[in-house]
């Protein structure tokens, strides 16, 4: 039975991770009533959560968050490397490539936002121009359209980092008055250890004709630091846990549980309630979704429709709708960040698995010529010994409890051994390429009867070139360290990401950052969304997250989504408020181009709440920071869609 509502909402947003909470933020926060249908479960605390992890002795980074049989999620666990260096794939994702998508993500009231590393560095401005480099393709705006939504989502989410260091060490053309609104996150022992070492020093890059120069610097997180401003409220601080993927127990990293605390109150939540189709009428006009939830189906409905629910699950449900297609480009173009390992023993103690995954890294291979020739990539300094490599400390006491290591010569060893762990991530820059993509597998039905996403994914020459470029720069790392190198990719259960090229083998893993499904450009024939998120082919219906972004750069993607839905919801505003009639319009003038929505609606009453939709629950205090509305950030001026940036 198909049940209809007959309750008419400003917006609908689909999904209730990173993307969708701040869009219904925003636009709650203008009067608007917003209806957020989340697919999956609501979830406990983060201090609950990280409790359960820790008592279950660890496990995969969604293990600890409750899962919905209506509403799947890939996890990490889904695949298994085998003996002859191919893959296995099982879980909800089909896996079609010559290679595997490798990263999961969570259906879950806040998404992925839930369990991420919370590192949030600014794309480079050479991100936005990769086809004019030879590979990919340009975004429609640049970083200087982006930059003033970028402070806005910086004080959002309460990023810590040192804007001096960011200006110098990444080039990044930051306004010299403008300080984030937390002090960076302290250096680690092994940052400081490997600083001493390393800062000045130069290493080859095969790919380049001249040396670069190292420095470690630290990353951006969104995670509580002493603020740098009295006006930035302090919550609870980074008490170096290192459990914060996939929870943080003191609060102090954002999730998008954050945001939703603070929701006006004409935003309401609907959790277990997995939308199925995008409704629209015979103009090509959005009006609701049709979602399942309490075992009947149900139809939602109003102006204004915002799919926010991860790259490949706004794919499927593109694709499962029929809808914004003329280009053929919905779900192609997948992207991730395939991260390269490399792990070893430093001469003396590192002080490994304290603080989060990584607080400072080497910027210097970024951005440059070499670009043109291999894949660009950014080395993170990994805090948390061997972990990612598969090598943790109960495998590694395993190990020595086979030798018949017992007592005083075991704990020496494991101390030794544990102590001296370090190990540095290459995170790759993917271009689009149409042809990894996102389907549907009908002969592979979830419970609910729809098809689930499968997968066609490889790594081009350029990627691969990346690798061979990271792995030489790594080699020179770990020898001005005076390193022993444990790196080893053996083909087997552990390295489903196998691959060799030009004799050599290597191994990567998933970054959790897929892209580009629902890709952005500055015409129809083309690109799914505009340069606002908005589907060509349908005015109102909106595409945000990191599946509109063209290319993704070596910077972990959460802030710069989080920027660009900020951006899209003021669009999104201007939108309404055309469709309402005649209004003045309050705060920065960043919506040029004719307005699409131009027939006006009387004002309608706020509906009823349904009894099986909540108001958001708070999230016990995890605020950090000062929403920066659109008064707060000076509008970028107007650009050609086609000129750079």
């Amino acid at each position: 039975m198909t049940r209809d509502t007959r309750r008419h909402w400003d917006v609908i947003v689909v999904g209730a991770g990173f993307a969708g909470s701040l869009v219904a933020h925003r636009l709650g926060g203008h009067g608007h009533r917003v209806l957020v249908l989340e697919a999956g479960h609501d979830v406990p605390d983060a201090a609950t959560t990280a409790a359960a992890y820790l008592a279950a002795g660890g496990g995969t980074p969604t293990s600890p968050y409750p899962r919905s049989a209506d509403a799947l999620s890939p996890d990490v666990d889904d695949l298994t490397g085998r003996p002859d260096g191919g893959s296995t794939a099982t879980g909800h994702l089909r896996q079609h490539g010559p290679l595997p998508y490798a990263s999961g993500y969570l259906r879950a009231n806040g998404g992925t936002g839930l369990l991420w590393t919370g590192l949030t560095p600014r794309m480079h401005p050479e991100d936005f121009r990769t086809a004019d480099l030879g590979h990919g393709r340009n975004w429609p705006i640049g970083y200087q359209d982006l930059e003033p939504y970028y402070r806005q989502a910086e004080h959002e989410l309460g990023v810590a980092a040192d804007a001096d260091q960011q200006r110098t060490a990444v080039g990044l053309p930051i306004p010299a008055d403008y300080a984030f609104p937390m002090r960076a996150i302290p250096a680690t022992h092994l940052d400081r250890t490997l600083g001493r070492a390393l800062d000045g020093r130069t290493v080859r890059d095969p790919a380049a004709d001249e040396d670069a120069r190292l420095e470690v610097s630290t990353t951006p997180h969104a995670r509580n630091g002493r603020p740098t401003r009295p006006e930035h409220p302090a919550g609870p601080l980074c008490r170096g846990a290192a459990s914060c993927v996939p929870a943080c127990p003191s609060g102090a990293k954002y999730t998008p549980l954050r945001t939703q605390a603070r929701w006006a109150p004409g935003v309401r939540l609907r959790t277990d309630a997995v939308v199925s189709r995008v409704l629209v009428d015979g103009t090509g006009r959005a009006t609701g979704v049709e979602y399942h939830a309490d075992g009947d189906t149900h139809r939602a409905h109003a102006d204004l429709v915002v799919l926010a629910a991860h790259a490949i699950e706004n794919a499927r449900l593109l694709l499962l709708s029929g809808l914004a297609n003329r280009s053929d480009q919905v779900g192609r173009n997948l992207m991730d960040h395939p991260a390269l390992l490399t792990w070893g023993l430093l001469p003396g103690p590192t002080g490994p698995y304290r603080g989060p995954g990584s607080t400072s890294g080497l910027e210097a291979f970024r951005f440059g010529r070499a670009r043109a020739r291999r894949a660009p990539f950014r080395i993170e300094i990994g805090n948390w010994g061997w972990s990612w490599a598969g090598r943790p400390p109960q495998v590694e006491t395993a190990a020595l409890l086979r030798t018949g290591v017992r007592g005083k010569d075991l704990r020496d060893r494991l101390g030794d051994r544990l102590g001296r762990q370090f190990s540095l991530q290459f995170e790759l820059e993917q271009p689009a390429d149409p042809a990894n993509r996102v389907t549907l597998d009908h002969s592979r039905p979830d419970r609910l009867g729809l098809p689930r996403p499968a997968l066609h994914y490889d790594l081009s020459e350029y990627v691969r070139q990346g690798m061979a470029s990271a792995r030489a720069v790594s080699d020179q790392l770990f020898a001005l360290l005076g390193a022993e190198d444990h790196t080893h990719y053996e083909a087997g259960p552990g390295w489903p990401g196998r691959l060799e090229h030009d004799g050599r083998p290597y191994g990567y893993r998933g970054a959790g950052h897929g892209g580009g499904t629902h890709i952005m450009g500055d015409s129809s024939a083309t690109s799914v969304v505009d340069q606002w998120q908005r589907c060509w082919d349908h005015p109102n219906l909106y595409a945000v997250g990191c599946g509109s972004m063209p290319s993704l750069g070596t910077s972990n993607p959460s802030l710069t989504m989080a920027a660009l839905a900020l951006r899209s919801a003021d669009r999104a505003h201007h939108d309404l408020t055309v469709l309402r009639g005649p209004a003045v319009l309050h705060g920065p003038a960043v919506l040029h181009g004719p307005a699409v929505l131009t027939a006006p609606r009387p004002s309608v009453p706020p509906p009823a709440v349904p009894s099986a939709v909540s108001p958001p629950v708070p999230s016990a205090g995890l605020f950090a920071g000062p929403s920066a509305g659109p008064s707060t950030v000076p509008a970028p001026s107007p650009t050609s869609p086609r000129e750079p940036s």
